[in-house]
């Protein structure tokens, strides 16, 4: 059996076997912090995305047309789990009180508007636009604590969010190192330290105490 993509298989399996040692390393360390357990969450959804979208790279070839839309679909849900998770644990980590259940709220509804566009449509770009979405909003909230807060974990995550851009740019620019080399391998490796970086903030995050005077 010849793998189709091998180089774009073995990045994205670096990427999903990253991020499950992180997202386990990361339950660990929880500490009783919702915010994390939610990361925690969202780091394996990331971790399964990449393994179902290195299997669709490598051996689509071989797959009927059920199992090759099964296997994108489980992708591009598991990266929508992944912006939620996030998102969800960081308006944990940052608000408090009627905020904090808002900006829940706005983040289930923007995954379930996700979820059903993606029922009829395969397109990467709906993926990339709802995770640039969930990346905006942990910039947002992330900036807002660092600036005003001085918070560790929160300059952790504005040095993530940044490499998660480079990524999404790499990609949608199609910027390739070698021939070999494509644009879905290199999005992987930078991604892989992002998710790095987006540990070193999750081990740092703590609940926001939920109060109505917390912002």
């Amino acid at each position: 059996m010849t793998v189709a993509e091998p180089v774009t298989l073995l990045t994205d399996y670096a990427l999903a076997a990253t991020t499950g040692y992180l997202a386990w390393k990361l339950y660990q360390a929880h500490d009783k912090q919702v915010s994390r357990r939610c990361w925690s969450a969202g780091f394996a959804a990331l971790a399964l995305a990449a393994l179902a979208g290195g299997t669709h790279h490598g051996f689509a070839p071989y797959f009927g047309p059920a199992l090759l839309a099964a296997t994108w679909k489980f992708t591009v849900y598991c990266v929508g789990i992944f912006g939620l998770a996030m998102l969800a644990g960081s308006i944990i980590a940052v608000c408090g009180g009627a905020v904090r259940r808002v900006f829940l709220a706005t983040a289930a509804l923007k995954f379930l508007a996700y979820a059903v566009v993606m029922l009829g449509r395969d397109a990467f770009e709906f993926v990339v636009a709802d995770t640039g979405g969930a990346m905006a909003g942990l910039l947002l909230l992330h900036g807002w604590k660092a600036t005003t807060r001085n918070d560790a974990a929160s300059r952790w995550v504005l040095v993530a969010v940044a490499l998660s851009a480079l990524a999404a740019a790499v990609q949608y620019g199609r910027v390739a190192l070698h021939a070999h080399f494509n644009h879905n391998d290199l999005y992987h490796v930078i991604q892989i330290a992002a998710m790095v970086t987006f540990y070193k903030a999750g081990k740092l995050m703590r609940d926001a105490i939920s109060s109505t005077r917390q912002p």
